[in-house]
């Protein structure tokens, strides 16, 4: 009788330990196991420093964005040099300035934000500059389906403003976070960078937001989607930053260190990868994070991850002035 009353209260103990248990995906969220991931080798080997931006166009061809240069770059899938955008006979103001990112679709059109010339400069698949888009200080620019374009500048009272093929506002949005009292700081932590899927939605990723933070839009402009990480591990990095900003009312415009290097989404899955340095982080396209790594070059040398291009089978992870490194993508969770 007493070893089934013993038995029995095992039992209960365990069920009381398990309701009491975090939920998994708290669980995960809290204690996330890390990987390392090491780089197959470097692709398009004469990007280096001033590396900005890569992204696939049509007919498998790469392009490849560094600053300052006065154009993209085209490239075969071997990293044979093809052309470049504008092209070499172009118009001096054809030419750009000090290029932060750019996108192209895929019929070669591209976008680029040109900060050195406070400018969106709009170019056709034959490289000819077709509009240029005054904008103060554009950051981060992604072509949407319908012809439009968005442009995410801090210099802006919405996050994202979304302009058509002739230069027209058609619509804003997107919250800023205004955290101190002071314009210019609240500028720099509005910097972000942005990226689109191939349903037209569009995710922004804030630089300087001392919690790494991104955000889903859908099409029209509605947030669908927020990644804010809390947890412990990033705690200690986000205080240290908050700290930094409460000191600058007295100190001057503080220098704040970049929170999220980079984000890349699989058009097709709208998985999403963020970077934090060599830190990677794999989420679904609800934002439950599924994995963690850390980013090394073949030789084991650290990679800290300024672009992400996610394709079917593998990641393009570029960093200023390492280069171009192809990785594997990985599939499953880790071990």
């Amino acid at each position: 009788m007493c070893r089934v009353i013993s038995l029995f209260a095992a039992a209960l103990l365990l069920t009381m330990f398990a309701a009491l248990a975090p939920a998994p995906f708290r669980a995960q969220e809290q204690f996330q196991f890390e990987s390392d991931l090491l780089a197959k080798q470097r692709v398009f080997e004469t990007t280096g420093p001033g590396f900005r931006a890569i992204h696939q166009g049509p007919n498998g061809n790469y392009y490849v964005l560094t600053a300052p240069a006065a154009a993209v770059q085209i490239y075969d899938a071997a990293g044979k040099r093809l052309a470049q955008t504008p092209s070499e006979t172009a118009p001096k103001g054809a030419a750009l300035v000090y290029g932060e990112s750019f996108d192209v679709d895929r019929d070669g059109h591209l976008a680029v934000s040109d900060r050195g010339a406070n400018a969106v400069k709009l170019y056709d698949r034959s490289g000819t500059l077709t509009k240029t888009i005054p904008v103060s200080g554009p950051a981060g620019v992604v072509l949407l389906p319908g012809g439009e374009i968005a442009v995410a500048s801090p210099n802006t009272t919405r996050l994202i403003t979304v302009y058509d093929l002739a230069g027209n506002v058609v619509r804003e949005y997107g919250d800023r976070e205004e955290i101190s009292d002071r314009a210019d700081v609240n500028n720099q932590v509005n910097f972000g960078r942005l990226a689109a899927d191939g349903l037209g939605n569009t995710y922004f990723a804030f630089d300087y937001l001392p919690e790494p933070t991104a955000r889903k839009f859908d099409h029209v402009g509605y947030l669908t989607m927020e990644i804010s990480l809390k947890t412990l591990e990033f705690q200690p990095a986000a205080q240290a930053a908050r700290r930094a900003i409460a000191r600058s009312t007295d100190r001057g415009t503080p220098a704040l260190h970049r929170i999220i290097t980079a984000i890349g989404v699989d058009s097709q899955t709208q998985d999403v990868w963020l970077a934090m340095g060599t830190l990677l982080i794999h989420f679904d396209k609800d934002g439950q994070r599924l994995a963690s790594f850390r980013t090394y070059t073949p030789r084991g040398a650290r990679l800290e991850a300024s672009t992400i291009l996610v394709e079917r089978d593998r990641l393009l992870i570029g960093a200023d002035p390492q280069g171009i490194y192809e990785f594997p993508k990985p599939e499953k969770l880790p071990q």
